[in-house]
């Protein structure tokens, strides 16, 4: 998808790294050519931001499904897709095909599985799948029990360059839990695992990337006790990088009072003090990404009892406007929403794109902070509307969206 001609955007606030400042940007070619003071060129196609948020597209890190609407709705241009798929992203062949199959309008970047069929006792072929288009290695939605594994896994992917995408949460306690052990999971008889289980294999992991010097990024990061680790590793310089999804900072476990399903996720929902213990992280720099966690299930999937229901959530068309209720909230700026969202995203993967600089791919969105919207289940994009925020008024949307400078939104 060629851009047919230079695309130049006015009178916006342009979301930079430094800062918010007053501007433009001009796209030439795929490419962003001028941030700032800008001034169309004769043959150039003029935007008017009318002062919305020039931002760069989002890029949306461990999605276990490909929605292009959803994406695109949200102002996602990038995705990086996990392993488990059907079949599981374990050959360089299924690689290769998953690396192709978004392009020109959104860019999905595989995630190779760590192991064969995500079983975590024999490694994939990572060399190859590397080759393959391969932008990281992930462990699935299932942890690595085994720690000789996980070990030269890390020394491998040390090797290789690649960032290792771990889900922690130790198998061994976690088991079926459906929810997280404390008052709500008793007064609602589910079965539940205790918190210090998402710990203890946080600490396994980073201790492991601290031998190796591998890069290890921890998917979801959601209690406050895991959350420390990773802030005393960061102090010691260990490689590590944090994540989490709206759902951990917005919700607690208070949220699955009615048993409805679309709150059944995983990791399960935590406490209220956990809550305010990613939010922290996130204010301080020890959570380094924000994520969507886009995992669209449908009715055969959610109607069922809370224990027995599928984890997961449609996020890709909230991600937005959830973390920008971080930045209403005064605990964020914008320029570090959007470092969350696209900037550092794209350094796991190794792209040029996710902030607005001259030469950076041009990936762009315009963004309405203010606009209001009800979230709606019934009304989404997505193959499937198992929304945790079903109902919800919320405030921020993608009004426009450039992909390579060529629009798709």
């Amino acid at each position: 998808m060629r851009q047919p001609a230079p695309v130049t955007i006015t009178n916006g606030r342009i979301v930079a790294p430094n800062g918010v400042k007053q501007g433009g940007v001009r796209m030439v070619e795929g490419r962003i050519d001028a941030v700032g003071e800008v001034a169309p060129q004769p043959g150039d196609e003029k935007i008017d931001a009318r002062g919305q948020l020039i931002a760069p597209g989002l890029i949306d890190f461990g999605v276990f499904a490909i929605d292009k609407p959803a994406f695109h709705f949200g102002g996602i241009t990038r995705a990086a897709l996990m392993p488990d798929q059907s079949p599981p992203l374990d050959l360089p062949s299924r690689v290769s095909y998953i690396a192709k199959s978004g392009k020109p309008d959104l860019w999905v970047h595989p995630l190779a599985a760590a192991t064969r069929g995500l079983e975590g006792s024999e490694l994939a072929e990572i060399g190859l799948m590397k080759d393959a288009g391969a932008r990281g290695v992930a462990t699935g939605r299932r942890w690595i029990s085994n720690s000789g594994v996980m070990l030269r896994l890390l020394q491998y992917a040390a090797m290789l360059d690649l960032v290792v995408v771990s889900h922690a949460e130790d198998a061994g306690l976690a088991g079926d839990a459906a929810a997280t052990a404390g008052e709500m999971a008793t007064r609602l008889g589910l079965p539940s695992a205790p918190a210090e289980a998402e710990a203890l294999a946080v600490a396994r992991d980073i201790a492991l990337a601290e031998m190796t010097g591998a890069w290890l990024h921890l998917r979801q990061v959601t209690t406050a006790a895991a959350l420390e680790l990773v802030r005393t590793a960061k102090r010691r310089g260990v490689n590590v990088t944090a994540g989490v999804t709206p759902a951990h900072f917005m919700l607690s476990d208070l949220a699955t009072a009615e048993f409805r399903t679309f709150a059944r996720l995983s990791p399960p929902l935590r406490s209220e003090a956990d809550r305010q213990a990613v939010i922290a992280a996130i204010a301080d720099g020890t959570i380094d990404v924000v994520a969507s966690g886009h995992d669209p299930r449908g009715p055969e999937d959610k109607r069922l009892p809370f224990a027995d229901a599928e984890p997961g959530m449609a996020g890709a068309e909230t991600l937005l406007a959830m973390v920008l209720t971080l930045v209403r909230d005064g605990v964020i700026d914008l320029p570090r929403a959007f470092d969350l969202m696209a900037a550092n995203p794209a350094r796991l993967l190794g792209v040029e794109a996710g902030a607005i600089a001259v030469g950076n791919e041009a990936d762009i969105a315009l963004v309405d902070p203010d606009k209001p919207w009800i979230i709606d289940s019934g009304k989404m994009a997505a193959s499937a509307g198992n929304t945790p925020f079903d109902g919800q008024p919320t405030q921020g949307r993608a009004t426009a969206l450039w992909k390579g400078g060529v629009r798709i939104g």
